[in-house]
Parts: structure tokens; sequence; C-alpha cells
């Protein structure tokens, strides 16, 4: 089964504050400030590259080209449950999906269960229901979502020390990596990032 994914709504802030990096790197002069805030856009983009995480709140849309077809659980019922990217999951906007007549439609939230508990999130069909027939077509279902863990406040504090660490490391080396390419991360923050690895994808 075919997947796609597109950025909605990107989030408004990073992870750590020009301020925090400032602080990591030991208060440099303020002119320095354009490279800090590129040094932390870098950092993060890596960070949740490798984890294969969003941290801070954003929406995304999922394209599959059908739904997944059901399969039994360990009590021979039925859930054709599938896992989204991107954890955490924070809430499920909508289902959209191409009908047989090729006309969308939005599947009321009483026909779908979401576990926004589970690592990454997953949804599935309500109790007693099923996904219901999908046209044969290239993403046909589309799933809306929002990801990640919140605001600043809510980011995990082993994410926001390993994104200070490589943007201090990506800042002492700005003259021969000037694009703030992460070619190599600190061995710190990637002790920091590891154990936050989602596999599954």
């Amino acid at each position: 089964m075919s997947t796609a994914l597109k950025l909605v709504t990107a989030p408004t802030i990073q992870p750590v504050t020009l301020a925090e990096a400032r602080m990591q790197l030991k208060d440099p002069p303020a002119v320095e400030d354009f490279l800090i805030e590129s040094a932390i856009r870098a950092a993060c983009e890596h960070a949740e590259a490798y984890t294969g995480r969003r941290f801070v709140a954003q929406t995304w849309d999922y394209f599959l080209d059908c739904f997944p077809n059901e399969l039994a659980n360990q009590y021979g019922r039925s859930r054709g449950e599938f896992a989204l990217p991107h954890p955490p999951l924070a809430s499920v906007t909508s289902v959209k999906y191409f009908d047989e007549a090729g006309v969308e439609q939005t599947l009321a939230t009483s026909e779908y269960q979401v576990d926004a508990s589970s690592d990454p999130g997953r949804i599935a069909p309500a109790y007693g229901k099923s996904w219901p027939s999908a046209r044969a077509q290239l993403n046909a279902v589309t799933v809306r979502f929002v990801c990640g863990y919140g605001g600043l406040a809510s980011v995990p504090f082993s994410i926001k020390a390993a994104i200070l660490l490589i943007v201090g490391h990506l800042f002492e080396h700005r003259e021969e990596n000037q694009d703030f390419q992460v070619h190599e991360m600190p061995l710190g923050s990637e002790r920091l990032l590891f154990p936050l690895r989602v596999m599954r994808f």
C-alpha cells in the first residue's frame, strides 16, 4: 500500500528559543543571531529526521491509495487499523476518501477511533464498523492529523538538550560548514535522541 505525506501547517516556533541557544553558546554577539537561528532550524530538522518524530505542533496530510485490509487481531476480530507517521499523534482532524463514483466523502468521527496514546498513534474503524470502499485511484484516502508534543513547554528536555548540542556543534564549525548541514551529530546528542527513534516507519 503506497503512502505519501504533505505538510499542511508548519510550526510557528522552534523547540528551543534563541535565548536558550545563546546561553548554550555563552552569549555571542547579537550580530550572530541570524546564524544562530539558522543553526537552530538545521539542528531541529536533523533531529526530527533522525528520530522520525515531530517536536512542535503541526498539521500533516497522510495519503493512502486505499484503506488497509482488515487484519484479524489475537481475539479474532477485524480492526483494519493503521499507524500514523510523525509521532506523537495529537489528534485526527479528518478522514476523507473518494468513493467508487469519484466523489470525495468525509467520514463521520463516529465511524473511526483514534489511539493517540500509542507510539506511533493509530486509527481504526469504530467498534462494529469497517472502512468504506474507496475508488481504485492514487491517493484515494487522506487522513489529516496534528502531531508533535505541543508548545515549547511540552517538548521533552532530552530533545531540547540534543538540539542545543547540535546547535553548538554547527556554530563552532560554521566557517567550514556555512550551509549548516549536519554531517555528523555530536555523540551526546545522538545518545539523547537514540531512545526516541521510531523504527516502524
